[in-house]
């Protein structure tokens, strides 16, 4: 009989086979198969738990191939809050025997214990290999997280097809919350919390804005969404050296002075228009030109803060017709009818905006304004 002790998740022990590790564990059942979970420490997440090299055809895998350009905000998201970061569970199939060993003969002492698992076993990693990968590349630079723990779901790996299986019913019913949701309760985001400010409290924007969704339907009540809200502040306060509060009083300046050039949106404020009514007509509730008035609107700030002098060039926005009618957004914000907000349609509209403000394109802006004018696509 092997030796009873005292173990720590992971610790490798010696029993009348070899060496084990031996992790404290919650036993559970699933679809009539046993599963374990237990709490593993982060030093040892990297040495133990594998996922499937690149060079292996899809078909003979059990996972996707890792994504390098997921890990530098995982890692960085690790080492900045060292106190306040949260990561879910990670789930392995366990290639190799388990012994699941009770803590009592009787009650819920019969789901607690400890699995023992032989260290020849190998440990495939089924759900949560960037988080895994994160972990690694986190310890390097900060050793000192190795002491901290992640909750792992144990599984017993009954083959490739078994795997492959538990990844697609793992990931087939996940859903990423919407952009606009993640704004919403992002607390570490300055920007964020002065976009939910201006939905809150503007006169601009109060009411008017889609909190949760990041898309509106066709008859919504609101005119803008909170994720492009968002990412016009981002834009608009980008680079600038101002402490939060001024950031927001510079934001609410922006967008206030946006807002007496564009009659349309105090209409549906006062309830002349609707709301659906302007997003179908015109074009500058939508994301796109949000967006492209935060760009423009940076460089005006880049070049004073002072109001009387931004607010004066910003005038010139009166002469913009946003009409979707307007053939001058057909390529820009618009392509075969439909409001566009891709990469390449963004920098012409934010060339539109800058050349009816009098603003000077860069080389790579005027680069990207010659090819549409040759009608290049």
């Amino acid at each position: 009989m092997t030796e009873t002790r005292e173990t720590v998740p992971g610790q490798a022990a010696t029993s009348s086979v070899g060496f084990e590790y031996v992790f404290p564990a919650i036993r559970g059942v699933q679809a009539g198969r046993q599963f374990f979970v237990s709490m593993c420490p982060l030093r040892l997440i990297p040495k133990i738990f594998l996922f499937d090299e690149e060079e292996i055809a899809p078909e003979v895998r059990a996972q996707r191939v890792l994504n390098k350009g997921r890990l530098p905000a995982l890692t960085r998201y690790i080492l900045d809050n060292p106190d306040d970061y949260v990561f879910s569970a990670l789930t392995a199939s366990i290639d190799g025997d388990i012994r699941f060993e009770s803590a009592a003969g009787d009650g819920f002492g019969r789901r607690l214990g400890q699995i023992r698992i032989p260290m020849e076993a190998r440990f495939l990693i089924n759900d949560g290999q960037h988080r895994r990968a994160a972990i690694e590349v986190a310890l390097k630079e900060n050793p000192d997280l190795g002491d901290e723990s992640i909750a792992v779901v144990f599984f017993h790996d009954t083959g490739l097809a078994r795997s492959q299986q538990m990844f697609a019913d793992l990931n087939r019913h996940a859903v990423r919350p919407s952009r606009s949701i993640g704004v919403l309760y992002d607390q570490r985001d300055a920007v964020a919390e002065i976009t939910r400010l201006l939905a809150m409290r503007s006169t601009v924007f109060r009411q008017h804005v889609e909190m949760e969704s990041s898309t509106l339907s066709a008859r919504s009540s609101k005119l803008f969404t909170l994720s492009a809200l968002h990412s016009a502040n981002q834009a608009l306060l980008q680079g600038l050296s101002l402490d939060k509060r001024q950031a927001a009083e510079l934001a609410q300046a922006f967008w206030e002075k946006v807002d007496s050039l564009l009659p349309e949106w105090g209409l549906v404020r006062s309830r002349a228009l609707a709301a659906r009514d302007v997003r179908k007509d015109y074009i500058h509730s939508h994301g796109i030109a949000l967006h492209a008035l935060g760009r423009v609107g940076n460089t005006l700030l880049r070049e004073s803060v002072d109001a009387a002098v931004w607010g004066s060039r910003l005038d010139r926005l009166t002469d913009v017709d946003w009409a979707r009618s307007n053939s001058d957004w057909e390529g820009r914000a618009i392509i075969g009818g439909r409001v566009s907000k891709s990469h390449a349609q963004l920098a012409l509209t934010v060339n539109y905006l800058r050349k009816a403000l009098g603003l000077v394109l860069s080389p790579e802006e005027q680069s990207a304004e010659d090819a549409y004018q040759r009608g290049d696509s």
